[in-house]
């Protein structure tokens, strides 16, 4: 069985072969470093497991995880240097590419807002569950900014590169329905019913033979971790750029204080 750590911001419970990850960080589960080393661990845990064939990805609260949080002046809570939205830029993105280096199939519930950041986390897992209530955007350029954790590949993977080019340049917010229509997300169900349909087809997944599925996600998901890693050093050393400039400081305040940013061009 495994054995896992006592964590701050996440609780994991196990029902027959499936694990559930649940984010504890409501109302809206804003994440960081920690955050994501959190959720590392508790899947490379899941992995070493030979009982556990399949994991349930989910957040209590309002929101799947609608980013990170962030002051006026761009800077987190955190003692760490920051990217745009907020999130650690020294190792967050190695705590990403080791999230997406883990075995284990995954379904993502999302119940709410799959924001920036949160994104990226959306599309770690292999399926998503959605309700209508929920929201999905890649709002980086509304915050002057370029996006992050992977979403330069992944995004484009999943839904085209068309959609994807959309979702980057404009930042709007796509619907649940809307969502469902593009394949980003796989399900939609009433927002009561996320949870349990994601843990069902977690179920579905963990009846079939797991050296057969791992085996079968290893070949479907072959190079995945290694494109992340490329696409992070890529966007973290534009996002370093970028974060110098006068149009992030004020996508940032624009952003906290809730009004549409006046951006310079500089």
């Amino acid at each position: 069985m495994a054995t896992f750590p006592e964590f701050n911001d996440i609780g994991v419970t196990v029902d027959g072969h499936v694990a559930t990850i649940e984010i504890q960080r409501p109302p809206h589960n804003f994440f960081d470093y920690a955050l994501i080393q959190q959720i590392a661990t508790a899947m490379e845990a899941i992995d070493g497991d030979g009982n556990l064939r399949a994991a349930v990805l989910c957040s209590a609260g309002k929101s799947f995880c609608a980013g990170a949080n962030f002051s006026s002046d761009g800077t987190s809570n955190s003692e760490q240097k920051t990217d745009g939205d907020g999130t650690p830029a020294n190792h967050l993105y190695v705590e990403a590419v080791r999230l997406f280096s883990t075995k284990t199939p995954i379904v993502g519930a999302v119940q709410g807002a799959a924001i920036g950041g949160g994104l990226g986390l959306c599309l770690v897992p292999d399926f998503r569950v959605a309700a209508p209530e929920a929201r999905f955007a890649a709002n980086f350029t509304r915050l002057g900014f370029h996006p992050g954790f992977g979403l330069t590949h992944t995004l484009p993977a999943l839904i085209g590169q068309q959609r994807a080019n959309l979702m980057f340049y404009t930042s709007r917010r796509i619907k649940g329905e809307e969502a469902a229509a593009w394949g980003l997300a796989d399900m939609l169900v009433p927002l009561n019913e996320v949870r349990g349909a994601a843990q069902s087809l977690a179920a579905e997944i963990a009846e079939n033979s797991p050296l057969g599925v791992i085996e079968t996600r290893a070949t479907m998901r072959q190079g995945l971790a290694d494109r992340v890693r490329k696409a992070t050093d890529h966007e973290l050393v534009v996002q370093n750029e970028l974060r110098q400039t006068e149009d992030f400081k004020e996508g940032i305040r624009a952003t906290s204080e809730r009004r549409v940013p006046n951006f310079q061009g500089r």
